[in-house]
């Protein structure tokens, strides 16, 4: 269940309290019944469709009820990233699965898991609790110390593996409903694949021409 939640995270840039149980204000965890699930442009019913045609899923769309700077009734979605265990659409399939071994309503959220004759969740601080766990067994060599991770840090690594991956800001903005240019405080200029490339294209580009008397040009000479 952590694992699946986890990946899901990740790709979907989700808040804590929209994927596991969270105790703050403004916790809405995505349920059973926001699923959407295709193989190609057939939607497939979750609750109802065979194993096989759920296992061959090719998309997966999450729809909004209350998120946060979500609007209600759209879908957000993703297709397969092509690894056979760290894909969203398989994370999905393996929680509508599982939930539905255990005769879950539409209404129950993702997080939800049942265990000798109760239904529990996984909360924030199971979340937190394994990635500093992980953390503390490889986080050296990637320069991270336990206290830097917490359950927020799956939606500012996705951003940030975007990013990376020089996916244009407006897109992730989109992905992860940020409203503003607000992400960027997410994103640590650290990660070198993102400024490592910064200086030579400074340099290839670095001369140019102001025209006399613009305000660019009196802000540039201030600065010189």
């Amino acid at each position: 269940v952590l694992a699946d939640l986890l990946i899901i995270a990740f790709f979907f840039l989700l808040r804590p309290g929209e994927y596991v149980l969270s105790s703050a204000d403004d916790a809405a965890p995505f349920r059973l019944q926001d699923v959407h699930l295709f193989r190609g442009a057939t939607k497939l019913p979750i609750l109802t469709a065979p194993i096989a045609d759920l296992h061959a899923a090719t998309y997966c769309g999450l729809e909004f009820s209350t998120q946060k700077n979500g609007v209600k009734g759209e879908i957000i979605g993703l297709g397969r990233s092509g690894h056979s265990f760290w894909c969203p659409v398989l994370a999905v399939v393996r929680r509508v699965l599982a939930l539905r071994s255990w005769q879950a309503s539409g209404s129950t959220p993702l997080h939800a898991y049942f265990d000798r004759r109760r239904w529990f969740g996984v909360s924030s601080s199971h979340v937190t609790a394994q990635l500093r766990s992980a953390v503390l067994a490889m986080g050296a060599s990637y320069g991270l110390v336990p206290s830097d991770v917490s359950a927020r840090a799956l939606r500012a690594s996705g951003a940030m593996a975007l990013l990376c991956a020089q996916v244009d800001s407006d897109r992730i903005r989109l992905v992860g409903r940020w409203r503003s240019d607000e992400m960027f405080r997410y994103l640590p200029t650290q990660a070198s694949p993102v400024t490592a490339k910064l200086a030579p294209r400074m340099l290839l580009h670095g001369s140019f021409v102001l025209i006399p008397n613009s305000p660019t040009a009196h802000l540039a000479t201030a600065l010189l």
